[in-house]
């Protein structure tokens, strides 16, 4: 235990100001949760004022959120503490010199998956901005997900070379990943457990304390920093791989010709003692910031350690390999909307795609690394016309999204389902098909939205992810 450090702790006091870097779907309801709890005084959301991302300063500073979709509870929780003071968003980071505690949450994708090499270069300028206002005895907590051995290497450099101060000597310094999912965030914050790991014993027990008072039913999990680096990179490296499981098998039953779902209920309805099975849900294919990268991470981990890995020679990572499958799906999507095309005998070429949900998840305006650009890709190179709507997504760059679902799916020949908004769960297939006004309209359904045999009964060619039942249908077949 460093006793310089811990002096420092016990001179300063409890926490009571803390500082928020990155105001996004982590940043965000973390800051407002520190800022509604009694143990703290005042909660300092850090935002750059740029052109992409400047408005969410003056958003937040009137008590609105700038996080779109469903999210229960955040927009009220932002306005109370905005109205009691408690809580306020800048763009000048001097202020870290006045809070006993920083937290980081910047995005931390990859510029080369293939060779393993992330692109740090906003989370360097975030750690580089702690650092140049950094004072003694404060506590930098990274949340990002990040390639494990960062906390204790990367980061704790830049800190130090920017400060002047030693890393638990003269501050504190630990990593606690987030682990929320959109739809739900003051809810995971509030219950899930947090792994908190710092450089030291010193540095994990100030981040527990900064995390307690938020918490709920949730729990504290203390490791260190690195332990808790392969925990957060760990946990979406096994989801990325159950969803590519159960992808794949739905690849499977396409082939066999037999339905995914009733597959996956009877594998899941054997229940029991020391029985999992985890049967998660295939789909158009993963998005978001997190699964889409964290297997990467995980996998740098291991190539930059200094450890010896004994694993078979010449065999692939079945961690990558998962991630190989799930990047398939939209192809896949792609493959069956061709085959929907040559059914009624046409081509990609000058056909008109109406794809349904651009958000990678449902009820959401979360659209980071959507598997529906993929899809949309391939159509355009192909000469499809493509028209895209979201109800929740407000605009992407590069693509038009429009909010009217009666205007783009008019005149289409394939309407592609990527996303499983409720609003697509009440879809009627005689008023799209009239909308279309194709004789043989086209039904893409990457999410097990639609009634097959419904939409078959109407008229359309229907194909589905797993739905080998049902996807060589009749043209003639209405029953």
């Amino acid at each position: 235990m460093n006793n310089n450090l811990k002096d420092l702790l016990d001179k300063k006091g409890p926490i009571r100001n803390i500082g928020v870097i990155g105001m996004g779907y982590v940043g965000i309801p973390a800051a407002a949760l520190f800022a509604d709890s009694d143990a703290f005084d005042l909660v300092w959301g850090f935002q750059r004022d740029s052109p992409s991302s400047g408005y969410k300063i003056d958003m937040l500073n009137s008590g609105e959120s700038p996080l779109k979709g469903e999210e229960p509870g955040l927009e009220d929780l932002i306005n109370k503490v905005v109205k009691a003071d408690k809580f306020r968003c800048t763009s000048d980071f001097s202020k870290i010199s006045e809070v006993d505690a920083v937290t980081l949450a910047i995005q931390t994708p990859f510029a080369n998956a293939a060779d393993l090499e992330p692109d740090f270069s906003a989370l360097i300028e975030g750690v580089k901005q702690v650092g140049r206002y950094l004072s003694e005895g404060t506590l930098v907590v990274l949340e990002s997900t990040i390639t494990p051995g960062t906390t204790e290497g990367l980061a704790r450099q830049v800190l130090e070379a920017e400060s002047g101060l030693t890393a638990g000597k003269d501050f504190a310094l630990a990593h606690a990943p987030e682990r929320v999912m959109v739809g739900r965030l003051l809810r995971n914050i509030r219950e899930h457990d947090r792994i908190v790991g710092g450089i030291d014993d010193v540095s994990t027990q100030r981040a527990v304390e900064l995390y307690t008072p938020v918490m709920t039913t949730g729990k504290v999990i203390p490791m260190t920093a690195t332990a808790a680096e392969v925990t957060k990179t760990a946990e979406n490296t096994f989801r990325d791989l159950q969803i590519a499981a159960v992808n794949q098998l739905a690849l499977y039953c396409e082939a066999m010709c037999i339905n995914v779902y009733d597959v996956r209920t009877g594998v899941d309805s054997l229940k029991g003692e020391g029985i999992t099975r985890a049967m998660l849900y295939p789909g158009a294919g993963v998005g978001g910031h997190c699964l889409t990268k964290d297997t990467y991470h995980l996998e740098r981990g291991v190539k930059i350690s200094e450890g010896t890995l004994d694993y078979p020679q010449g065999l692939d990572s079945i961690f990558v390999l998962a991630r190989k499958v799930n990047d398939f799906m939209p192809v896949h999507m792609y493959n069956l909307t061709v085959d929907a095309l040559k059914r009624i005998g046409k081509t990609p070429a000058g056909s008109k795609v109406a794809i349904l949900g651009w958000a990678f998840i449902s009820n959401s305006d979360d659209a980071r690394n959507p598997p529906s650009e993929s899809y949309r890709d391939l159509l355009v190179d192909a000469g499809c016309r493509v028209n895209v709507h979201d109800p929740h997504v407000l605009d992407y760059p590069g693509v038009d999204i429009s909010h009217e679902l009666s205007d783009v799916v008019k005149g289409a020949d394939v309407i592609a389902i990527l996303t499983g908004h409720d609003e697509y769960f009440s879809l009627d297939a005689g008023v799209l098909k009239e909308l279309m006004g194709q004789e043989r309209p086209v039904v893409v359904d990457g999410r097990n939205v639609v009634d097959a045999d419904g939409f078959v009964g109407a008229g359309f060619v229907y194909k589905g992810i797993g739905r080998g039942d049902r996807n060589g249908h009749l043209i003639n077949d209405h029953s």
